[in-house]
């Protein structure tokens, strides 16, 4: 996978997952997933865009970690939202997919770096 190719996938996932939270109910239980999701989320492309103009090795890995953290949160708060669906759409599903591709793809990355 080119570099591109993964800014481009982080920041849709962003995308879809906010798009998706719209849909939530409005409900005292639901605002905290939407507020924490939104945020992990977002944070997964903002994160890995601010890798590519890391000033060092260090700088480009440390945002590439934080990146996987926060890829590692929103696939927690997606699969509780998948929990709590009585029937989790098809959306939902593919979403919780992505964030464990990406996981994996950031660690991989964290992985070769440490070689």
């Amino acid at each position: 996978m080119r570099e591109n190719d993964l800014l481009e996938r982080t920041f849709k996932f962003g995308v879809k997952c906010l798009k998706m939270l719209k849909a939530l109910p409005h409900t005292s239980e639901y605002q905290i997933i939407k507020y924490q999701l939104g945020k992990s989320a977002t944070s997964v492309g903002a994160n890995y865009e601010e890798a590519q103009a890391g000033s060092s090795k260090a700088d480009f890995k440390n945002k590439v970690r934080i990146a996987l953290k926060e890829a590692r949160e929103s696939n927690y708060w997606l699969r509780i939202l998948s929990e709590l669906q009585d029937n989790p759409f098809e959306e939902l599903e593919t979403l919780v997919q992505e964030s464990k591709e990406l996981k994996n793809i950031l660690a991989s990355i964290i992985n070769k770096l440490n070689q």
